[in-house]
C-alpha cells in the first residue's frame, strides 16, 4: 500500500459514502449508553475529555482531536492545557490523578517493549487516584474512545463538523 505524500492534498468528505449510525441505527443507543456510563461523575468530564483527546492524537486521527479539542474548549479548559495534552508529561498544567489517567490511555494504546501493556505498577499508581467505580468509569471511558477510533479511522467522518453531521 502506498503511502499519501505529506505534501498532498487531504479530501474534503468521508470515505464512508453514508453515517453507519444510519446504516446500523443500534450504534445511537451503544453511543447513548457509553456516554451515560461515563458521565456518572465519578471521573471528572475534563479527565474524560483529556485522555480521549490523547486517544485521538495517539492514533493520529484529526477527527477525533478536533473533536475533543472542542469539547474541552466548550467546558472551559484553557488553550494551555489542551495544547499540552500531546506533551502532558513535562507540562505543569495537569494533576497526578490526570497524569495517571493519561500514562494509562497512553499504556492501552501504545505497545509495550517491556510486555505487558498496563503494568501492575501503573494500575496501582492509578488506582492510588481513583476509586474503584471512577477506575471502572476511566476504563469505559478508555473503551469508549477506542469503540469511535475504528469508527474514525475506518470511515473517515469531517474533522471540524459536530458529532452527529459529519457525513452532511
Amino acid at each position: 500500500m502506498e503511502a499519501r505524500s505529506i505534501t498532498a492534498e487531504v479530501p474534503v468528505g468521508p470515505r464512508m459514502p453514508e453515517d453507519p449510525q444510519e446504516l446500523v441505527p443500534e450504534l445511537a443507543e451503544v453511543s447513548a449508553a457509553l456516554f451515560k456510563a461515563t458521565g456518572n461523575r465519578s471521573v471528572p468530564r475534563s479527565t474524560i475529555s483529556l485522555v480521549q483527546l490523547r486517544a485521538g492524537q495517539i492514533v493520529g486521527n484529526t477527527y477525533l482531536t478536533v473533536l475533543h479539542t472542542g469539547f474541552l474548549r466548550k467546558a472551559g479548559e484553557s488553550e494551555e492545557r489542551i495544547t499540552a495534552v500531546a506533551s502532558w508529561q513535562d507540562a505543569p498544567y495537569f494533576t497526578a490523578a490526570e497524569r495517571a489517567a493519561l500514562a494509562l490511555v497512553e499504556a492501552v494504546l501504545q505497545p509495550s517493549a517491556h510486555g505487558e501493556r498496563v503494568s501492575d505498577e501503573l494500575y496501582a499508581r492509578v488506582a492510588e487516584h481513583y476509586d474503584d467505580k471512577a477506575l471502572a468509569t476511566l476504563t469505559i471511558a478508555i473503551g469508549q474512545v477506542n469503540f469511535f477510533i475504528a469508527v474514525a479511522l475506518i470511515a473517515k467522518p469531517v474533522p471540524g463538523k459536530s458529532f452527529s453531521e459529519p457525513w452532511k
